[in-house]
């Protein structure tokens, strides 16, 4: 099928999605606002659909437009990389990798492997998306990041998951409460508590769940959160005690973490990526050092 489309007008429509304004992405491109608009007017009459959506204030994309988007993105980085790899070896250039994960992954491991990869990649940016497991997944999924480091197995359909390492819940509590100098406690001790916990809606809260649904004894709940970091907030005001990954309060000070037995509840911390994609040899290297460090 011939569609009359140059390169010009995929810069052009990537740019109007980031920016969401036809002048503010005209004058990123050096074309006056008519020039820029017929651009994105072409495309939309190749394709035969409406990319955009035209408000008085801000431009949004369409359902098709959001899909042609992701190939765009995907296309044009794609493109870079192959004419970047001619020019020279990644690390000494201004390539670019996006990287999704899970907040409580940032200090234990993303961090350490950021710095690792910035020794022989100093030019390379690198996006970092710090988002809830299911938003991180999506990220990975519609291609808005190379690849993910999160908890969730989600070796289905197409992401595929590989794992880093095992990580216990704990009860984190002041470092004043009576529980705070056990080496353990079960979570049938935790009945009386002032217990506070994750929405439902988190992926944490679903971790815990599952493993205690035939359980006999499990927390009554006081106050319930939206995230993890209200939670320790929460604890740290001595409101009550919460069931948190071990890594999430490693650098509380204030806190103390004590394993939580019959039953120990765990997750697995891993990479994602979206099954088939090649990664930009930047994105591939960085994933490489994710599966060593672990």
């Amino acid at each position: 099928m011939g569609i009359n489309f140059d390169l010009n007008d995929l810069v052009a429509f990537r740019t109007l999605a980031d920016l969401g304004s036809f002048r503010k992405a005209a004058d990123a491109v050096h074309l006056s606002q008519p020039a820029f608009s017929r651009r994105i007017d072409k495309l939309e009459r190749g394709l035969g659909v409406s990319l955009v959506e035209r408000t008085t204030r801000r431009v949004t994309l369409t359902a098709a437009g959001r899909e042609f988007e992701r190939k765009v993105r995907a296309l044009l980085d794609d493109l870079d990389d192959a004419l970047l790899g001619i020019r020279g070896d990644p690390g000494t250039r201004g390539d670019r990798v996006a990287l999704a994960c899970v907040p409580t992954a940032v200090g234990h491991i993303v961090s350490r492997v950021l710095a690792r990869f910035r020794e022989t990649h100093p030019r390379v940016q690198v996006t970092l998306l710090d988002a809830k497991a299911n938003e991180v997944r999506n990220a990975v999924s519609q291609g808005d990041a190379d690849f993910g480091v999160t908890f969730v197995d989600a070796n289905d359909g197409d992401i595929e998951f590989t794992p880093l390492f095992e990580e216990r819940y704990v009860l984190a509590c002041r470092r004043d409460h009576p529980f705070a100098q056990r080496d353990s406690i079960t979570w049938a001790e935790l009945d009386g508590q002032t217990f506070i916990a994750v929405a439902r809606t988190s992926s944490n809260r679903l971790v815990v769940d599952q493993a205690l649904a035939g359980a006999a004894a499990r927390p009554r709940v006081t106050y319930e959160v939206q995230t993890g970091a209200t939670a320790l907030c929460l604890v740290e005001a001595g409101l009550g005690v919460a069931a948190m990954p071990s890594l999430s309060i490693a650098s509380c000070r204030d806190l103390a973490g004590v394993a939580l037995v019959q039953p120990e509840i765990a997750r697995t911390m891993g990479l994602i990526r979206r099954r088939g994609r090649v990664l930009s040899t930047s994105a591939a290297r960085l994933y490489e050092l994710f599966k060593s460090a672990a």
